[in-house]
């Protein structure tokens, strides 16, 4: 996420639009790429990113800079993006480079099938986590968070993230075991 000044975010709060579309330039990616990995769905993924857009533009005004703004829009994303996947449990899913935006390509075709077998690995098995668990992996193996940030954006104790995290990395351990199981 690119870095937004304070006053851009004071002004946007203060209903300037070109401030407020400053944001949305400097978050948009990231907002879209969170909800991405939480949900694992492009066409969901967009609504839950168009809907924060909506709650940051309503909220900012409320934003008081304790946190970092990031984090902010961290913790409003995930919390909607993951009451978002538990309404709509769908079985649709994205490829993994997908989540990343553009990209440099690789021109070997073989390494290029290489990446798309894991890819659809990592989203296969992102997939079996439950929302609140792909969140924590997300964030946490993803996006780069520290257990304190996640605690932070999820608005959980620390020890539910530890818990989670253990949890999922278990399961997908074992999801893990299975394909390679089934290759053989």
């Amino acid at each position: 996420m690119e870095d937004i000044s304070k006053d851009t975010l004071i002004r946007a709060s203060q209903g300037d639009i070109q401030a407020f579309e400053d944001v949305y330039k400097a978050s948009s990616s990231f907002v879209y790429n969170v909800a991405l990995r939480v949900v694992n769905n492009r066409e969901d993924a967009l609504e839950v990113a168009q809907e924060v857009f909506m709650i940051i533009h309503d909220k900012l005004k409320s934003f008081r800079f304790e946190s970092s703004f990031k984090t902010w829009v961290y913790r409003i994303t995930a919390n909607y993006a993951i009451n978002f996947a538990k309404k709509n449990s769908r079985a649709k899913t994205v490829p993994f480079e997908e989540s990343f935006g553009e990209g440099a390509v690789e021109s070997d075709a073989h390494a290029q099938m290489d990446q798309e077998d894991k890819s659809k690995l990592v989203e296969r098995l992102l997939g079996e986590l439950n929302p609140d668990q792909r969140a924590c992996v997300v964030l946490r193996d993803i996006q780069g968070l520290s257990y304190e940030e996640i605690a932070q954006t999820l608005s959980i104790n620390i020890n539910t993230v530890r818990s989670r995290l253990k949890r999922s990395r278990e399961k997908l351990m074992s999801l893990r075991k299975q394909v390679d199981y089934e290759k053989v």
